[in-house]
């Protein structure tokens, strides 16, 4: 390979970089599940621009972070060595970049579903970007307000087939925002340090680890009943519900032990990658046992 397409090539690694891959496949299967559950029809042509558009606006969002965050990112392990902090790229790269993306992604958002979910996209964006991270150097409560654009995903892939706002497309959003809640919680937990040294603000760093622990147990007593919901709206069948009863107990089961133990990173960590799992879970009981449409 030459120098140039070697070159070519790392641009091209690093652009993908930025839209945080593993982040935004989350997006799409969220996206994706809500397109699923929504009930009425939805082309598969929309359906694939829809995600694509999604994705688009995802990747935006994450370029636009990337740029703000470049300095802080040296600070932390897991975002060092991404194209800006690590020096492999030029800011004004990263934020044309950003920019360009959310420029064609959020008319495509439009005419792939409906100006409802393109509005819904603009939000996530500008929440994201504009709102939470800039909060997150001075508040730890800008966790609250990051969760808005995570939870967006499944609503815009039920707006992208209903065009309206509904009990079934928020049941969705509320899930999903309650879960961020723990997750976020525990990933700070266990990179307290990192987050101290990039000058951000966690639960743990303002509030300290028992308080971190107590609201954990606290979010996941609101996300249980929750989760009952898409049941109770005639979204998802009994199949679902007992698997949404039996994960959503042993994630709480998993963060009392945690509370009550006083225990520390080791757990925190397992708490973190049980959500994931967690949300896999509940998701594909969502998508197997979907009440089909009438």
């Amino acid at each position: 390979m030459s120098a140039r397409a070697e070159s070519m090539s790392t641009t091209a690694s690093d652009l993908i970089s930025l839209m945080k891959p593993r982040l935004s496949s989350l997006v799409l299967i969220t996206t994706a599940g809500g397109m699923w559950l929504a009930p009425g029809p939805l082309a598969t042509g929309n359906a694939l621009v829809t995600l694509l558009a999604t994705a688009g606006t995802v990747g935006a969002a994450n370029a636009l972070n990337c740029y703000w965050e470049r300095h802080s990112d040296r600070f932390m392990a897991r975002t060092q060595n991404r194209p800006l902090p690590s020096g492999r790229m030029e800011p004004a790269v990263a934020l044309w970049f950003g920019i360009s993306l959310a420029a064609v992604s959020l008319p495509a958002l439009a005419l792939g579903a409906n100006v409802l979910t393109a509005a819904l996209g603009l939000l996530a964006l500008l929440s994201y970007v504009l709102a939470y991270t800039p909060l997150k150097a001075r508040t730890s409560a800008a966790m609250l307000v990051g969760a808005v654009p995570g939870a967006l995903p499944p609503l815009m892939g039920w707006t992208a087939v209903t065009d309206r706002l509904d009990a079934g497309g928020f049941s969705l959003f509320a899930i999903l925002f309650l879960w961020q809640m723990p997750h976020f919680i525990a990933i700070a937990l266990f990179r307290k340090e990192e987050y101290a040294a990039a000058g951000l603000k966690s639960v743990p760093l303002e509030r300290g680890d028992e308080s971190s622990r107590a609201q954990i147990v606290l979010y996941l007593v609101a996300l249980v009943p929750m989760t009952l919901l898409p049941f109770q709206l005639h979204i998802a069948g009994s199949w679902y519900l007992a698997a949404a009863v039996a994960l959503g107990l042993s994630f709480l089961g998993l963060g009392a032990w945690g509370f009550f133990r006083r225990l520390g990173k080791p757990w925190a960590r397992q708490a973190f990658f049980f959500s994931l799992i967690y949300l896999t879970g509940l998701f594909a009981a969502l998508s197997l046992d979907r009440v089909p449409r009438g």
